[in-house]
């Protein structure tokens, strides 16, 4: 035996050399999945199934590994990983590579075993599935639970049907049947249903087991044609029913030691046509025995008590069987290996047949135990006692709930007084007043003994001539029924007695005591003299019942007997039923509340009062078939006038023709034991049970040589056939040997082709290998060649930008050194200014000084006014000029701003004309340096000028001889003069100032608008430059 560790490995062989499994264990190889960590450990295999093939297998251990088993091709890979235990597995879908597994979170997936991938994912359980069935087309599939069971459509994995039932009862197992549309479901109570899968419309129900061999179903099994159920349970008997005939044929009885039986499955065989005759049985034990359900042979085991078998799965070709040990490893045993001895000309069989008994063919008569080489006798059974679980059914009224109450103290008068009044009793105490009427006597041991003979053989087969629907009632008239003929021999020859007996069975199914004793009373006093003429109708209690209508209604009678209606078909047909078929419950209630309360008689008077009540609707009647539909179906009549004229009839009939002269009054039942009831003619009975006990006992011989000529008829057939087809299997296998022999050859070829081819593919793989490192070095090299161009670049634009920074610095360096030498002017001509002021505020005092002593009074007024006259005068000239310039500022700053945003709209679509425009700006500052130095040149020049007159006046202040007066004169014009020119000098040099300031000004504006134009320029050079280089990158 070759055992194999799949370990953390995720594909591998199964087996290293060819297995050569022995023909004591049969196994091929054994498997295991172990862990490698620091403590290893044995994860168990849970769950296994075959696909469609037989070859291939998939298995699933706790920790939701589910690994792919490829027995032919000596493989096995990991499929899936669930991360959680599977349930169920089903491997044979139409999808050949596709498998279904139920998880432990209630959720059932479909994976691919070829892609490891998820194909769908089915919900809709509330518990554990522990079974999955996939039909014969792999179409559908049943998915079962504890609580339900759903079917789903696998083509879009839509749930189509989900079946609900009480959780009282429990699904046990919900399962297509091979090669056809049935479904079979077992519920925990053993009752099978088949139902279509197309309308799922129920075909048929199985019967109830037999009593004698009653167990509760766990396992079933199905042969491949889909005709014979196996089904098991805990205990060592095996049920065999033919789903065709929907009966059991056979009980096989297991070996003492097996208890219990776990597991059932058929064993395939290729020339059996699918009607499998191999049954594996796998017992508490942990023993697999494979049972022949035929000949009842144990052919071989798989399994010990030391290595027990958990679950086990047969592949459809039956070849190999996979087998879950207890040890949570699995085996793959060879069904080829464990059958050698079996395949030998089979010896002849013995088998002893016992003679039947006297009593009707029983369950015993069906079981076989199995024996390894014995003949052993057919096994006795107990009574022949159908037991089956029925639902409780609900009847109208709580009557029920008084069945079993007992009351005494009840006075009969004043109930007949209560009845007239009422016309009914109370229904919550119809059934304890009718106990009390009655007197029933309870006699609860002698019930019990007419209870424990059985169900009478007259009425084993009641459901084929009264079919009740509900199996509780028909069991309960089926025991009271049979407790009356226990009781006296006459009522199992009474073919009237079921229809006389049901209301009250119906009525007291809760309490078959009260039912029987009821019964026997009725037959006891208001059926007296019935049985004297038997087995004929009661002419007596006819003939009362004709006298009593023809007293008081000769016209219907003579009808009656005008068209030869007589009263063996107005009157007995009412009295056999009791009126249950012409009465509804409640007018049949209120009529035997009635009846109870009376003499006997009281029911033949309500035959005669039913016909005179309806004797309308009878004298229209002419035919005999509407009389006898008449009276045996409901009529539109009211039952309370129906009463009240039977009371009317007891008052008014005769003595000399009324029926209770005839009759005794109500006799109750003795306390302890029941009366003997003889009041028929015990030789007519008793020649009828004779002969009918005479024929079943002929029937019965012939039919047991018959079964024995049949029996040893298949016997010799089936000799017949199992040598014709062992020595054509030998031929057959003779024939696979030569062929396999054949395939092996063609193997190795192919082998051989196979690793040339490969060869050659490992060539190609090189050679491509080659050029593809080939065109990832080119490529490399074109990518180190393309991020050195990149580095290139980057270094020419920072080369660029640094150029440009030198040239701003030159340029902003270049206009420092002209801020610095206007600067310098400034303050040269500045100082020159102040020295002109200086020299001429000198020369004025000294000129005042002179002209002081003469004009100081009369000049000094003057003066002064004319010197505020003009200097207000230039402050408002000033102020003006100054206001003018300021508003020119403000406009020039506008304008600025103006141009400045047309500039910079401008710059982003023509970098031309901002060039030019640069130019000519350029050259307008030129220009205005050109001005401003000339402005510099003349004030220069008048300031030199200035001052040159200024010290030539100074040195020569009276080179012209002039009168005093007149001196006075010139000096006093010249005064005006001088501080006229002295005003206009200040002047000048605010205004030189103002107009400097201003140039500073526009100067500063100007570098920075042009730096703002340099920069936008270059940003825009750069991002033309990127958008050029990006398409270049992108194609590299």
């Amino acid at each position: 035996m070759q055992s194999t560790d799949l370990g953390n490995k995720e594909s591998g062989k199964l087996w290293h050399r060819k297995p050569c499994p022995a023909a004591r264990d049969g196994i091929i190889v054994n498997i295991i999945h172990s862990t490698s960590d620091y403590l290893p450990k044995v994860l168990r295999f849970l769950n296994v199934a075959f696909d469609s093939s037989g070859d291939c297998l998939i298995a699933g251990d706790h920790q939701g590994n589910i690994y792919f088993f490829d027995l032919y091709g000596n493989r096995f890979n990991l499929v899936q990983r669930t991360a959680q235990a599977c349930t169920a597995l089903a491997f044979n879908l139409r999808r050949k590579s596709e498998f279904l597994v139920a998880l432990a979170d209630y959720s059932i997936k479909c994976f691919d075993t070829v892609t490891k991938e998820l194909v769908s994912w089915m919900r809709g359980h509330e518990s554990s599935v522990f079974s999955i069935s996939v039909h014969a087309s792999g179409k559908y599939a049943i998915t079962t639970s504890s609580d339900t069971a759903q079917l789903w459509d696998l083509d879009t994995f839509q749930r189509k049907r989900k079946l609900n039932i009480l959780q009282s009862v429990g699904i046990q197992k919900v399962f297509f049947l091979p090669l056809s549309n049935t479904i079979l479901s077992c519920f925990r109570d053993n009752s099978i249903f088949a139902w279509e899968c197309d309308t799922l419309s129920c075909r048929y129900q199985l019967p109830a087991p037999p009593e004698s061999s009653s167990i509760l179903y766990k396992v079933f099994a199905v042969t491949r044609d889909g005709r014979i159920l196996a089904a098991g349970g805990k205990s060592n008997h095996l049920h065999l029913w033919c789903l065709e005939a929907k009966q059991l044929f056979r009980i096989i009885q297991m070996p003492t030691k097996v208890r219990a039986i776990r597991h059932l499955e058929f064993l395939p065989d290729s020339f059996d046509a699918g009607s499998n005759q191999v049954l594996g049985v796998l017992s508490q034990d942990g023993i697999m025995r494979f049972v022949n359900i035929q000949t009842c042979k144990l052919l071989f085991e798989i399994g010990s008590l030391d290595e027990g078998i958990s679950s086990s799965v047969i592949s459809p070709h039956g070849r190999y069987i996979a087998s879950i040990m207890e040890n949570g490893s699995l085996n793959i045993y060879s069904v080829q290996a464990l059958t050698q001895e079996i395949n030998k000309p089979p010896p002849p069989l013995v088998k002893v047949i016992e003679d039947l008994p006297k009593s009707k063919l029983n369950s015993g008569d069906l079981k076989m135990k199995v024996t390894t080489g014995r003949v052993q006798r057919p096994a006795k059974s107990r009574e022949n006692r159908i037991q089956t679980r029925i639902l409780k059914q609900d009847l109208a009224g709580s009557f029920e709930n008084k069945e079993n109450e007992l009351s005494d103290g009840l006075n009969k008068k004043r109930l007949q007084i209560l009845l007239k009044g009422y016309g009914e009793y109370p229904t919550k105490y119809r059934m304890f007043i009718w106990r009390s009427l009655l007197q029933l006597p309870e006699n609860h041991t002698a019930f019990s003994s007419l209870e424990d003979k059985g169900v009478h053989v007259a009425f084993l087969n009641l459901q084929k001539k009264y079919p009740i629907k509900s199996r509780k009632l028909l069991r309960v008239l089926q025991r009271t029924l049979s407790a009356l003929a226990h009781w006296s021999a006459i009522f199992s020859e009474t073919p009237y007695l079921p229809l006389l007996a049901f209301p009250f069975v119906k009525l007291f199914q809760n309490n078959q005591l009260i039912c029987f004793e009821v019964v026997a009373t009725l037959i006891i006093n208001w059926c007296q003299h019935w049985f004297e003429y038997f087995p004929n109708p009661p002419i007596n209690i006819l003939s009362m019942i004709e006298n009593v209508l023809a007293f008081h209604d000769k016209e219907l009678l003579q009808h009656f007997i005008d068209h030869d209606i007589t009263s063996q078909l107005y009157a007995w047909p009412l009295l056999e039923t009791i009126f249950s078929e012409v009465l509804t419950r409640e007018e049949w209630l209120k009529l035997f509340d009635n009846v109870f309360s009376n003499h006997p008689s009281f029911l033949l008077m309500t035959v005669v009062a039913y016909n005179i009540c309806s004797r309308a609707p009878l004298l229209n009647c002419s035919l005999k078939d509407d009389f006898e539909y008449f009276f045996h179906h409901r009529n539109n009549l009211d039952i309370s006038v129906v009463i009240r004229e039977v009371y009317h009839l007891m008052d008014t009939t005769p003595t000399d023709i009324h029926p209770s002269s005839m009759l005794h009054v109500v006799v109750a039942l003795t306390k302890g034991q029941y009366p003997v009831f003889n009041q028929y003619p015990k030789f007519i009975v008793d020649y009828q049970t004779q002969e009918r006990e005479r024929i079943r006992n002929d029937e019965l011989d012939y039919l047991r040589e018959r079964q024995m000529v049949e029996d040893m008829q298949a016997e010799v057939d089936q000799q017949r056939v199992e040598d014709e087809a062992w020595y054509q299997k030998q031929e057959l296998l003779r024939k696979a040997e030569e062929t396999r022999r054949e395939l092996l050859l063609q193997e190795e070829e192919k082998m051989v082709q196979q690793r040339q081819r490969l060869a050659s593919v490992k060539r190609e793989l090189k050679v491509k290998e080659m050029h593809l490192q080939d065109a990832t070095r080119r490529r490399f090299l074109k990518l180190q060649q393309d991020q050195r161009e990149m580095e290139l670049r980057r270094l020419d634009d920072e080369l660029e930008r640094k150029n440009l920074i030198r040239n701003q610095e030159a340029v902003a360096k270049e206009m420092r050194e002209d801020a610095d030498a206007f600067r310098r002017k400034v303050d040269l001509e500045e100082h020159m200014f102040h020295k002109l002021i200086e020299t001429d505020q000198t020369q004025n005092q000294k000129t005042q000084k002179l002209i002081e002593e003469d004009l100081a009074k009369a000049e000094q007024a003057c003066l002064n006014a004319d010197w505020r006259i003009q200097a207000l005068h230039k402050q408002r000239c000033d102020d003006l000029q100054r206001n003018e310039c300021y508003h020119e500022v403000a406009r020039l700053l506008r304008e600025n701003r103006r141009k400045e945003t047309e500039v910079l709209n401008a710059m982003m679509g023509e970098e031309a004309k901002k060039w030019e425009e640069a130019k000519e700006k350029d050259f307008h500052l030129k220009s205005e340096k050109k001005a401003s130095a000339l402005a510099d040149a003349s004030r220069k020049w008048f300031l030199e000028k200035e001052i040159n007159d200024a010290l030539e006046h100074a040195e020569h202040p009276y080179r012209k001889a002039v009168p005093r007066y007149q001196n006075g004169q010139v000096a006093s014009s010249c005064s005006p003069r001088a501080s006229q020119l002295n005003a206009v000098s200040e002047t000048d040099s605010a205004t030189c100032i103002s107009l400097n300031q201003r140039r500073i000004q526009w100067d500063t504006m100007e570098r920075d608008l042009m730096e703002r134009v340099r920069n936008l320029r270059q940003r825009l050079a750069a991002q033309a430059r990127n958008r050029c280089q990006m398409p270049h990158l992108l194609a590299t």
